[in-house]
């Protein structure tokens, strides 16, 4: 595959995301594959370990800890439970039983996934649990199904209460990291909880009329916390590229999958730890300081300029200065990171170069690459700022190519955002000129 090809407007994005050498082998089995396992992805901003780090502690309780266990895990104790009702139920069954195959299929993909996630030493945002609701959904459908069938039986509806029970403790726990927040609906759903399991033990009883109203109240128990957090999700407004469900909850992780480690922009554009916008990133690094308060350039935020996750916000005149023109080039601008170029370019319609990839740590393009599209008159403006750029072990080309434009070209101000016009006569002289509109 060769070295990495030059970056042209609108593609290569995606592929040349953690790959240093443009290959599609390098991309999929390394820094998407086996780099999310240990860890060891060249060009990431960061690797978790066991020990815990930028994405959070692993191990078997991970998925249950913080802010992950509002994402998915309501009915995973259930739906648990429920496989393996379900597959002692139809242990006697023929080899070519179809439940009994969509159970060990469903049951396949909910624990291997589950273990994937709560052992990967590298990337891992909380949306990633996503990957888990079908199985769950399919377990519990095929399951409860099964467990009601034998509602005869002496042992299944205690079981069924029982199931109850754990879901409507498991929600109360849930619910309680985020307690401020409706907090009436934990105890609604632990009372409810409570009554549909002892309705649905006393129903043998009392008829299928008491039964079957201590099914509905196990699902409203079961079912009441997640669909809380749908709603809230869809009625609230989210930013930034790692949008979570819920509202934001006590326990979340460092890195970017809750909150920079000691407070930080959580999921969705919220702020955890209580950093609010404008304050602190990680490591005591200013949100939209100078140039360069990340390797590559890049900076945490500030007006204008995106970020790792965040794409960035132009102002009117900003977008209009970049608009001037525009025919003329192919492209309106460049800058460090896929997320950064992503806000100019929605902004202006046009196509904005993102070096080095998603992190800003991919050589693409590289400097004589850069200096040959520029001395060609086809890149209009250099926008200074963006992601983090050279990162455990990424290349170190987005770097050079703020280095050599910081040092060849004047630059200017723009509310707020520092860019630099490369169709200008180069000059040696790096005194900012300020062009803040009123």
């Amino acid at each position: 595959m060769g070295r990495a090809r030059r970056a042209r407007p609108g593609l290569d994005a995606a592929v040349r995301r953690g790959s240093q050498t443009n290959s599609f082998l390098e991309l999929t089995f390394g820094y998407n594959g086996f780099g999310r396992l240990t860890g060891s992805e060249t060009g990431s901003v960061g690797g978790g370990g066991t020990a815990g780090g930028m994405w959070g502690s692993t191990g078997l309780t991970r998925l249950f800890d913080g802010e992950f266990g509002g994402q998915i895990t309501w009915l995973v104790p259930a739906a648990l439970v429920l496989l393996g009702v379900g597959l002692w139920l139809r242990r006697r069954t023929p080899r070519t039983d179809r439940t009994r195959a969509a159970l060990l299929v469903w049951g396949s993909w909910l624990v291997v996934t589950a273990l994937t996630f709560s052992f990967m030493a590298g990337i891992f945002h909380a949306y990633y649990t996503v990957a888990l609701a079908p199985a769950i959904a399919a377990l519990i459908g095929i399951g409860g199904g099964l467990l009601w069938e034998r509602r005869a039986e002496l042992w299944a509806l205690p079981l069924a209460a029982g199931l109850t029970l754990l879901t409507s403790v498991w929600a109360f726990v849930l619910l309680s990291r985020s307690a401020d927040w409706l907090p009436w609906l934990r105890y609604a759903v632990l009372v409810v909880g409570f009554v549909g399991a002892a309705t649905l033990v006393i129903g043998r009883w009392y008829g299928p009329t008491v039964l079957r109203t201590g099914l509905v109240l196990s699902l409203v128990a079961g079912l009441a916390g997640p669909t809380a957090y749908t709603l809230q999700t869809v009625s609230t407004g989210h930013t930034g590229s790692i949008v979570t469900a819920g509202p934001t909850v006590t326990g979340s992780v460092g890195g970017f999958g809750g909150g920079f480690p000691g407070g930080g922009q959580a999921p969705g554009g919220r702020t955890a730890g209580g950093m609010a916008p404008g304050g602190t990133a990680p490591g005591g690094l200013p949100q939209g300081g100078t140039t360069g308060a990340f390797p590559g350039g890049g900076q945490a935020g500030g007006t204008g300029m995106g970020g790792l996750l965040n794409g960035s916000s132009p102002s009117a005149a900003l977008t209009s200065l970049l608009l001037e023109n525009a025919d003329a080039y192919t492209w309106v601008a460049a800058t460090v990171g896929a997320n950064n170029a992503a806000g100019y370019q929605l902004a202006t319609e046009r196509s904005v170069m993102p070096i080095g990839g998603f992190n800003g740590s991919d050589p693409s393009p590289t400097l004589a690459e850069f200096q040959a599209d520029v001395a060609a008159g086809k890149i209009h403006y250099f926008i200074a700022g963006g992601s983090f750029g050279q990162s455990r072990g990424g290349s170190s080309t987005s770097s050079e190519i703020t280095a050599w434009v910081e040092a060849t070209f004047t630059a200017q101000t723009v509310d707020g955002t520092t860019l630099y016009d490369l169709t200008a006569t180069a000059s040696t002289s790096t005194t900012s000129t300020d062009t803040t509109s009123a």
